[in-house]
């Protein structure tokens, strides 16, 4: 299955508007979209998991407690700027977020049992869309293509 239509002046194919989404001006599809915008809410949430870890600092465990929080921020911003990555559909941010899922995935089997079904119910459902998005052939395809 191809994205583009054979242009006859000869010059390179024009990419086919109904494989990109609306909302990204630069040519992601849209599953790609949405595996970029479920990252982003991810890096936004360990963000401020971090800051909130932060606040929270006690002098008993004051290293521990930074160390923590520097942690979660830096995974947070990694996973703000491979959201933009994937949002500008650039190849080199699909394993950190494929990775991050994995690890997603990981975390809720740890929660399934007794009053945290939710939460992982919640963490699985987030990690299986982003993994959708990043596995589904439009997105491999675009990343692949990409400069």
């Amino acid at each position: 299955m191809t994205d583009s239509r054979p242009d006859p002046s000869g010059q390179a194919p024009e990419p086919d508007p109904t494989t990109r989404s609306p909302y990204s001006p630069y040519g992601a599809p849209a599953p790609l979209a949405v595996a970029a915008g479920m990252t982003f809410i991810e890096g936004l949430l360990i963000v401020l998991f971090g800051i909130s870890e932060l606040v929270s600092l006690d002098s008993d465990r004051l290293v521990m407690g930074v160390t923590t929080a520097a942690f979660f921020v830096a995974y947070g911003v990694v996973l703000l700027v491979c959201a933009r990555g994937l949002h500008t559909v650039r190849g080199w941010a699909r394993g950190p977020v494929l990775l991050s899922q994995l690890i997603l995935l990981g975390l809720a089997w740890s929660f399934k049992g007794g009053s945290t079904l939710p939460i992982a119910i919640l963490l699985a459902l987030a990690a299986a869309i982003v993994l959708a998005g990043l596995l589904h052939p439009r997105s491999i395809d675009a990343l692949e293509h990409a400069n």
